[in-house]
């Protein structure tokens, strides 16, 4: 199926025509869908756009553009989309930012959407700073797993990449991860060319003997300062071939709706993911759905578009029951509209407007 990415443009997905032109009304019943069929069950859900850290690939050292306090969800509403949305068949919240760990309910975040009707699993994207004292009442709410954020293990130069000397507390939180029993205990990793770059096997080395479940990032567009460009990304080959002169890499079919394409280490039961975002893009089994900490809906973390919840949990004029029904239709509009795929692969792609932070993970 060849469709418009999201600047327009076409690209070949491997996806069927789509079953309804974009646009047009979508059904009152049944799970999210899409034109392409993709059925969405997945909510990524950001608590604020607030961090702790100054990764360069995310935002300057300076940064200060926060979303002003006023047009953030309150916790209530939160719950009421993530109510709405595990209605409609989300099985999956994942809690971003941001750095989620800084909101202060997010404990009961967790325990109120595990507590839903279905049990949605939930679980964290952070980097980790605040999760040494949190892993257990986390893990006691109800959460499922973390996905840690670190690049290096080296201290001199986590400070130079986040501009803060966190080190030791992100190792203790993966520790605290673990003990609470947040497994598998997931870290994502970040190779930059001339940066970090030299650290893909040092990295896998220390998660085998930590019991972490790694897995590589290409290098996204989404950074506050516009940094990123195509040449200085180490892509899904390159991390691939590095981490080859070391260790023996089986792949592993059938990764279904994930993002990572899943290597035996060394013939198992270990494994390394590469998620290669930019130069091999998964859009054609993507089934997630983004709320953006100021209550916009978005189908894509590369969308042009999004669309308005806040207003619609905050209009006077509409009763409980008709808050859900109005989210509820604006969630299937959002997802039926879904482009084929987001065009980063593409040398023409146009970031988006919002930066990583404001948009979540």
């Amino acid at each position: 199926m060849s469709g418009p990415d999201s600047a327009g443009r076409p690209v070949d997905l491997g996806l069927p025509a789509p079953v309804r032109p974009r646009g047009a009304a979508v059904a009152g019943d049944g799970p999210l869908v899409d034109t392409y069929g993709r059925v969405h069950r997945d909510l990524r859900v950001s608590l604020t756009d607030r961090c702790s850290l100054r990764c360069t690939y995310c935002m300057p050292a300076d940064f200060s553009a926060w979303l002003p306090g006023p047009t953030l969800l309150s916790t209530a509403e939160m719950l009421t989309v993530i109510e709405v949305a595990t209605a409609l068949g989300v099985a999956g919240v994942r809690l971003t930012g941001g750095e989620p760990l800084l909101h202060p309910d997010v404990v009961d975040i967790v325990a109120a959407t595990t507590a839903l009707p279905g049990a949605p699993e939930v679980s964290v994207t952070t980097n980790a700073l605040r999760l040494a004292g949190l892993a257990a009442p986390l893990a006691d709410a109800g959460l499922a797993r973390v996905n840690v954020s670190l690049d290096t293990l080296d201290r001199d130069r986590f400070l130079a990449l986040t501009k803060r000397d966190r080190l030791t507390d992100v190792l203790a939180g993966l520790a605290a991860a673990r003990a609470a029993g947040l497994t598998p205990v997931k870290v994502n990793s970040v190779l930059m060319r001339g940066v970090n770059d030299d650290e893909a096997v040092p990295l896998l080395r220390r998660a085998l003997a930590e019991g972490w479940s790694l897995r590589f990032i290409e290098q996204m567009p989404l950074d506050a300062g516009g940094t990123w460009s195509r040449a200085a990304m180490v892509t899904a080959e390159e991390i691939v071939a590095r981490l080859s002169e070391a260790f023996t890499l089986t792949p592993l079919g059938g990764r279904g709706s994930s993002p990572a394409e899943e290597f035996l280490v060394d013939g198992g039961p270990a494994t390394v993911g590469v998620i290669a975002s930019v130069s091999r893009p998964f859009c054609a089994a993507c089934d997630r759905v983004r709320l953006t900490a100021d209550g916009q809906l978005r189908n894509c973390l590369f969308a042009r578009d999004e669309t308005d919840l806040r207003a619609v949990l905050r209009d006077p004029a509409l009763d409980v029951g008709q808050v859900r029904a109005e989210i509820a239709r604006r969630l299937r509009a959002v997802v039926a509209d879904k482009l084929p795929g987001h065009g980063i692969n593409d040398e023409r792609f146009v970031q988006p407007a919002r930066p990583m932070s404001a948009i979540g993970g």
